[in-house]
């Protein structure tokens, strides 16, 4: 079955780093966007960063140009967010979206993963 499943979230001081990972089976991983969304309790869900299918593009939240990077790995069924200078404005729970486009829209989302930035 599809199953999109992030890790590397954590508590983290504000100006570190940290990694998420999305590691995707079920579906063919190549075919899809993807892309990082982040949610606060009580607001709506927020795009972060997308990549296109074969990762010749990439877009970003105006909030976290130059900080954040989304990179993937067609090879290893994986979609990353290298997440740098945190702020405590990025704690939020993140999730992956898969989206395949071509004639028909089909949409995949992971559980998520809490980031809390914090000292």
């Amino acid at each position: 079955q599809v199953q999109l499943v992030e890790s590397g979230g954590g508590l983290v001081q504000p100006g570190g780093s940290l990694r998420l990972s999305c590691a995707a089976s079920g579906f063919t991983f190549s075919n899809y966007a993807m892309s990082w969304y982040r949610q606060v309790p009580g607001k709506e869900r927020e795009l972060v960063a997308t990549i296109t299918s074969a990762g010749g593009m990439t877009n970003y939240a105006d909030s976290v140009k130059g900080r954040f990077t989304i990179s993937r790995d067609n090879a290893k069924n994986t979609v990353y967010l290298q997440m740098n200078s945190l702020k405590p404005e990025d704690t939020a729970v993140y999730y992956c979206k898969a989206v395949y486009t071509w004639g028909v829209t089909i949409t995949y989302w992971g559980q998520g993963t809490q980031v809390t930035v914090s000292s």
